[in-house]
């Protein structure tokens, strides 16, 4: 699985390149992003190519959280589309990682 990543300043916006997410390429998403979340701290997913997770996906997400929380780090989102964010609210992930409605939003919330 590719990533295209942009860094504005020490903030890292990876695009997850994946229409689907869930038991069949969490693995590989895992394995993927791993490089990217041990070299920066402060992470942006651009999760608007993404219409389908499950609980492994879900699972995904909070390990990279996880990862990013244990260096220092957070992760935020933007780009949900309305299913996606739907099951966020649902098992209130939602209340774990900041979603935002666009790219800047997100990026910003960095600097406050």
């Amino acid at each position: 699985m590719q990533f295209e990543s942009e860094k504005i300043g020490d903030v890292v916006v990876v695009k997850v390149q994946t229409e689907v997410l869930d038991a069949a390429n969490a693995k590989e998403f895992r394995a993927a992003i791993s490089p990217i979340l041990e070299a920066d701290v402060k992470i942006v997913f651009d999760m608007s190519p993404v219409n389908f997770l499950d609980s492994s996906g879900c699972g995904t997400i909070l390990s990279c959280l996880r990862q990013l929380n244990s260096a220092g780090g957070d992760l935020k989102m933007f780009g949900l589309q309305q299913s996606v964010r739907t099951l966020f609210e649902l098992i209130r992930l939602h209340r774990i990682i900041d979603i935002f409605n666009t790219r800047d939003e997100a990026v910003n919330a960095y600097r406050m």
